[in-house]
């Protein structure tokens, strides 16, 4: 059965904070998660790898990225247009 993208981000997610999948909340924020900024960029990376994107993403000024990591809610969603914008490229 192939994974969602939902699915796919929050299995990442769950696996970088050690927690269980149905833990995750969409409205939990990374500080929720208990993921620091390593735990963040090695999630970068794991979404990257897993659908083959890149992630515009800058963890020296996450403020000044355009990648929300506002929530897990937002995360999806960019996951969703990245993985998007690849298909039509």
């Amino acid at each position: 059965m192939t994974q969602t993208v939902k699915e796919r981000v929050i299995a990442i997610l769950a696996e970088q904070a050690v927690m269980d999948v149905g833990d995750i909340r969409q409205e939990d924020t990374l500080e929720d998660l208990g993921l620091d900024s390593l735990g963040l960029v090695e999630s970068i990376f794991a979404i990257e790898e897993a659908f083959d994107i890149a992630v515009p993403f800058n963890a020296n000024a996450p403020d000044a990225s355009d990648f929300d990591i506002s929530s897990v809610a937002a995360i999806i969603a960019a996951v969703e247009g990245l993985v998007a914008q690849a298909k039509a490229a």
